[in-house]
């Protein structure tokens, strides 16, 4: 059992998980527009992202849809762990995959296994460090510094996947998608910024 597991999970959760709670993941295909869980349902899985995007999203006041989370690899759902009912919908903006993980069955293996429950903590943990770097993001006034502050923080080397493209980028930065597109469209002519193969990357300096 061992390793078949291991075989069909990505490394960080084969690395998180213990192998009973592996065995009991589920990867399926997600279709662009698929509603993955809705807000105010009893919580039954959270999911881990391994192709494609799933932003986590709810109305705001006066019924635009604020984007709360953007995932492109890793958890969605996992803050309904001890919650009664989801938070916000989970929607797929770009086709891949997700791994369904039964919430009971985390809770009961958290509760049994100390290691497992150290691991968990520090992904959490990890989890609040992405979150105020998103609470330090748009404390930024500019378009410009908050995609560029994304970039560097979210990114990789300089580059970030646009995922569903730079709409849904722009309700993540809290900004309209018109004034995004401005910015990018500058920051390439300026050339602090070039599109490659779905990518934003920064120039590099020095």
């Amino acid at each position: 059992m061992k390793d078949a597991a291991d075989n069909r999970l990505p490394q960080p959760l084969r690395e998180l998980l213990p192998y009973e709670l592996q065995a009991l993941c589920a990867p399926s295909p997600c279709i662009r527009g698929d509603v993955l869980f809705q807000q105010g349902k009893k919580p039954t899985r959270m999911l881990f992202v391994t192709r494609g995007e799933v932003v986590l999203q709810r109305l705001g006041r006066q019924g635009e849809s604020v984007v709360l989370h953007r995932a492109r690899r890793g958890f969605v759902g996992e803050a309904s762990l001890e919650s009664p009912r989801y938070h916000c919908d989970a929607v797929v903006t770009s086709s891949g995959e997700v791994i369904a993980i039964p919430i009971e069955a985390v809770k009961q293996a958290l509760a049994a296994d100390s290691e497992f429950a150290r691991r968990w903590i520090a992904m959490l943990n990890r989890e609040v460090k992405r979150l105020r770097a998103q609470c330090e993001r748009l404390s930024l006034k500019g378009v410009k510094e908050r995609l560029l502050h994304l970039i560097e923080t979210e990114g990789q080397k300089g580059s970030l996947p646009m995922g569903s493209g730079l709409k849904s980028m722009a309700a993540e930065l809290g900004v309209t998608h018109e004034a995004l597109y401005r910015a990018v469209a500058e920051l390439e002519r300026s050339g602090g910024l070039r599109r490659q193969e779905s990518c934003l990357i920064v120039a590099a300096t020095g």
